[in-house]
């Protein structure tokens, strides 16, 4: 039961940044799934080359710095490892 929560918020979090540009903080309050478990995955999904960090700048929600991600491969910067390996 565990796993599958797992596998279904994960799948929730990389579409949500299929079509968003946010902040960690940002995915939780519209998602619902607890920022230490979007921590977790964010660094996960970085491992693989399918979430990358846009730009760092202040979160509206904190106030405080923080990454702009997504997994929208059209907003990847070119010289990306995963564009380049096919």
């Amino acid at each position: 039961m565990k796993a599958d929560k797992i596998t279904n918020e994960t799948q929730v979090f990389i579409d949500y940044l299929q079509e968003n540009l946010c902040t960690a903080t940002m995915v939780s309050k519209e998602t619902g799934i607890e920022q230490k478990n979007i921590t977790r995955y964010k660094r996960g999904l970085e491992k693989m080359y399918l979430l990358y960090v846009i730009e760092k700048k202040r979160c509206p929600i904190t106030g405080f710095p923080a990454q702009w991600i997504t997994t929208n491969p059209f907003m990847f910067p070119q010289n990306n490892k995963q564009l380049t390996l096919f």
